[in-house]
């Protein structure tokens, strides 16, 4: 049973961390797309409109990607998480089956007229098409993350004598303090990944000399949307959700930190490896009382180390934990400085000379993408070894007729399936980058 819960864990992390490198650029991209067709309806000039168009070739193969990504993991609650099926899927299966039967059909529908049907609708009707598929994506998330936000923070239920969870409070589902806090940082980040994106293929083209006018257009989009959402993002969104851990989930931020033993202005550790057998963190390079101080705005407060709590509440992997929350902060910060250098050269009108800047903001395409996966994995690594908060134990979710070796098998399936995927993905991306919008017509 413990093999099977391991490879049944595995299976989903792989497919759902996969999948996710495509939603994300989704959320972020379709705000952008309203922005181009926005400033075309308002200025006339088609230089936006040449940008909608061809960010609405990328919009359409990211968002086939992740529709053909996100089917196995449905499938996986009936196959791999049975039991966690059944007893939450009266929780569960409302936001999950309005995402599917509301906003999906709202981002296609829409995601076709937006491509094809311009001369039919019209530039007013257009433009309403690219806003209607923006809400879709975003209204996709939310359902989305209701549904995540219940595992970590349960409200509106009642657990029925078989066990079951069922809903008795719609609304609750929707105002759960964990929810807004987990979805604003999570579509904020999504437009990060978006800004460095659009930023990193106009850098591209500036290098190469190529579709200059477009260039210049995708990087400044890029860089003033990235450095204010990459400041957004840490603060205050990043802020709250990290106060928001430290209030409901105190172990698992103790173990995001790396504290094992309760302190009075405890210091923010910056480095560090944790050490479990000796309950420490070594080589570490701290900030004094930083924590007590982000936390409880108190210099002085105390912070609950993970030493305060039964051992069997610890978070499962509480160093990939730890880690994976220093990634996702290091990396955010590293964006911050790398966009305001950017935005600094932009004012100064000298960005699209500088070459330095254009090839840091072409390579840093795939950090953003790593930051959010890096964030996810914080928020579910926290919630270890809980599938319900407190509720119900991973281990009692997995489906009880599904044995390892089945979960190995199509384990290795996906990573081969998922593999030609991402060269298949990889490659059309690059045709149509290759092309350039001078083909979007």
């Amino acid at each position: 049973m413990e093999d099977a819960l391991l490879y049944d864990k595995l299976q989903f992390a792989f497919t759902i961390t996969f999948h996710y490198l495509f939603p994300q650029l989704t959320m972020g991209l379709s705000i952008l797309l309203v922005v181009f067709k926005g400033l075309y309806l308002k200025t006339g000039n088609n230089k936006y409109n040449k940008a909608a168009k061809f960010w609405a070739k990328i919009f359409a193969l990211n968002f086939a990607m992740g529709v053909v990504t996100g089917i196995p993991m449905e499938f996986q609650f009936g196959t791999n998480w049975s039991r966690f099926s059944a007893l939450t899927g009266n929780v569960i299966g409302q936001p999950l089956a309005m995402e599917g039967m509301f906003s999906f059909f709202l981002e296609s529908s829409f995601l076709g007229l937006f491509i094809f049907g311009e001369k039919i609708l019209g530039q007013k009707l257009h433009f309403l098409s690219a806003l209607l598929i923006a809400i879709g994506t975003q209204a996709s998330g939310l359902l989305i993350i209701a549904t995540n936000a219940w595992m970590q923070h349960p409200v509106g239920f009642e657990i029925l004598d078989n066990g079951k969870f069922v809903l008795n409070n719609l609304s609750a589902l929707f105002s759960n303090s964990w929810l807004w806090p987990a979805y604003l940082h999570n579509q904020v980040a999504s437009l990060v990944t978006a800004s460095f994106f659009i930023a990193g293929v106009g850098s591209f083209y500036l290098l190469m000399q190529k579709h200059e006018g477009q260039a210049k257009l995708y990087l400044k989009v890029g860089v003033i949307v990235g450095v204010l959402s990459s400041i957004i993002l840490a603060f205050p969104l990043g802020d709250i959700l990290a106060k928001k851990v430290a209030e409901d989930q105190p172990v698992t931020f103790a173990a995001m930190e790396g504290l094992f033993n309760t302190q009075n202005g405890a210091p923010l550790a910056i480095i560090g490896q944790p050490n479990m057998r000796e309950q420490t963190l070594d080589n570490k390079i701290e900030a004094p009382r930083i924590l007590s101080f982000l936390t409880h705005k108190n210099w002085e407060a105390s912070i609950q180390g993970l030493n305060d709590f039964p051992r069997e509440s610890w978070p499962t992997h509480v160093p990939a934990l730890y880690y994976s929350y220093r990634i996702m902060v290091g990396l955010g910060t590293i964006f911050i400085g790398l966009m305001l250098f950017a935005a600094f050269l932009l004012w100064k009108k000298t960005l699209w000379q500088f070459k330095p800047i254009l090839w840091m903001l072409m390579f840093a395409i795939p950090f953003p993408f790593i930051a959010n996966t890096a964030g996810w994995y914080t928020s579910e690594l926290g919630r270890q070894p809980w599938l319900v908060y407190n509720l119900l134990k991973t281990a009692d979710g997995i489906s009880p007729v599904v044995s390892a070796g089945n979960s190995l098998f199509t384990l290795i399936g996906f990573v081969g399936l998922y593999f030609l995927l991402g060269v298949l993905a990889l490659l059309l991306f690059g045709k149509i980058i290759h092309q350039g919008p001078e083909m979007s017509k």
